[in-house]
């Protein structure tokens, strides 16, 4: 089987959702965002690769960071998210997007920084991907990304699933090394897998804060259903279910609710640096 054969599988699907909720999950991510733009600290005139640039938001913010002197190439492996990034991109000389699986795809030794927004955990061989990352910098280059830390820190996804775990089919233990949002939530293992890579100078720091939701508790709970470990958990539940399962998952949601009126529940991430 070709390396990640799964996953540019489900991200091929699973793009069309991140597309038409493009707007929205801008919106939700826009903490992590912040921290992980300011942590990696894309410099004017530099080149910077973002690794599972999705619909281009970080794309787009690193090309303004490196200015009319710097570039960004964007990869993933999604073609519809490609084809947003694109679209969003028009009229932009600085930033390109290649389809490929940044794992294995022939990389030049031209960037100065390798980035990722919540990109990087779904290789399923890591250290080979990173390796091959590696083969992407000039010497000196550095890595800059964000992670999602456990899941039961990350009530953003914990809360609807435990919610509608009665309502969903039987869900296999989960394989905390598997590919997937929480793959590199042990900091150790991020360590080993860079240490493995060839980075040196690696820094792990903690990065908490909330998931920007919005107000709408109900469009809120079908969005879940969609995108996130609930809608990996739903499999084949029909109509009537998945009704209950927005329902229950709504009022979960409700817990979160803000004094100004939003739906904010707690992130937990890891910010990465390493040098080549």
């Amino acid at each position: 089987m070709p390396a990640n054969e799964d996953q540019i599988k489900f991200w091929n699907e699973k793009g069309r959702d991140w597309t038409e909720l493009q707007d929205r999950m801008d919106a939700n991510l826009s903490g992590a965002h912040a921290a992980v733009m300011a942590f990696a600290a894309a410099q004017s005139g530099e080149n910077a690769l973002d690794i599972g640039c999705g619909t281009g938001q970080t794309s787009l913010a690193l090309a303004d960071a490196v200015g009319p002197r710097g570039k960004v190439t964007g990869v993933d492996v999604s073609q519809p998210m490609l084809g947003l990034a694109r679209r969003r991109a028009e009229g932009r000389t600085t930033v390109s997007f290649t389809l490929a699986d940044a794992s294995v795809h022939a990389f030049k030794p031209e960037f100065d920084l390798l980035f990722s927004r919540f990109g990087v955990m779904f290789f399923d061989d890591p250290i080979a991907a990173f390796v091959n990352l590696h083969t992407g910098l000039k010497p000196g280059g550095r890595l800059a990304f964000v992670c999602w830390r456990t899941a039961p820190e990350n009530l953003w996804a914990a809360a609807p699933l435990m919610a509608a775990r009665a309502l969903l089919p039987e869900q296999p233990a989960p394989d905390p090394l598997a590919p997937g949002p929480f793959a590199f939530a042990n900091a150790q293992r991020i360590r080993d897998v860079l240490a493995g890579a060839g980075f040196g100078d690696i820094r792990i720091e903690k990065q908490d804060g909330v998931m920007n939701m919005g107000g709408d508790s109900a469009a809120i709970a079908a969005q879940t259903l969609r995108i996130g470990p609930l809608s990996r958990a739903l499999g084949e539940v029909d109509a009537p279910t998945r009704a209950k399962i927005v329902e229950v998952v709504q009022q979960a949601l409700e817990e979160f609710r803000t004094p100004a009126g939003e739906i904010a529940p707690p992130t937990a991430c890891w910010l990465v640096g390493a040098r080549a």
